[in-house]
């Protein structure tokens, strides 16, 4: 009874190690990068980046030219891969916002936003803006306006909803996701017509 218990004990031990090991880290951006929508050079957009790694993938990540980009494929359901990591610009690190680093990645989940700032982001649309601190997010927020949540608070309306070029960024995330939903329905009783 002892032998199986301590058999069982350590194929638990030796998968736990095998997850930690299949976590990726963050690739260096360089002029090879390119988005992942747009195909364009990463380093020739203003604004936070972020890099999805795929599973059986791990040193060819997706890159985005936009953060909001990033968490609507992850948040999309036709994935045809799962996602090992995701990481995006610690703009706390980054030199500018027009030059937001190479090198200075956190991981998504750990990452604090700023959602509904006047910045949009290297794609023109708004962005979700992260930062690895709190404070850093805060102090953002009281520039650019806007309000600090972590990624699993980010409303769908905020990295999904289409937004025009020329749209501001939403000031109450609340009411574009209600918008959003709206929407949605609209084009799901057309499509009954």
């Amino acid at each position: 009874m002892i032998r199986p218990m301590i058999a069982l004990a350590f194929l638990a031990l030796t998968a736990c190690k095998q997850e930690a090991r299949e976590t990726p880290d963050p690739v260096t951006l360089s002029a090879a990068s390119v988005g992942h929508y747009c195909q364009m050079n990463m380093l020739e957009h203003p604004g936070p980046k972020a890099q999805v790694h795929l599973e059986g993938l791990p040193d060819a990540p997706l890159f985005f030219s936009q953060v909001r980009d990033a968490i609507a494929y992850q948040r999309m359901p036709e994935q045809s891969h799962a996602i090992t990591a995701i990481f995006v610009s610690d703009m706390g690190k980054a030199p500018s916002w027009e030059a937001p680093g190479r090198d200075n990645w956190i991981a998504a989940t750990k990452a604090h936003y700023v959602v509904g700032s006047n910045k949009k982001g290297g794609m023109g649309a708004p962005e979700l803006v992260p930062f690895a601190s709190r404070q850093g997010a805060e102090q953002f927020a009281a520039r650019h306006g806007g309000h600090v949540s972590l990624l699993s608070d980010i409303p769908d309306a905020a990295a999904l909803a289409p937004v025009a070029a020329n749209d501001p960024a939403p000031e109450n995330p609340d009411e574009a996701q209600q918008g959003y939903a709206e929407r949605l329905r609209a084009l799901s009783r057309g499509a009954d017509d």
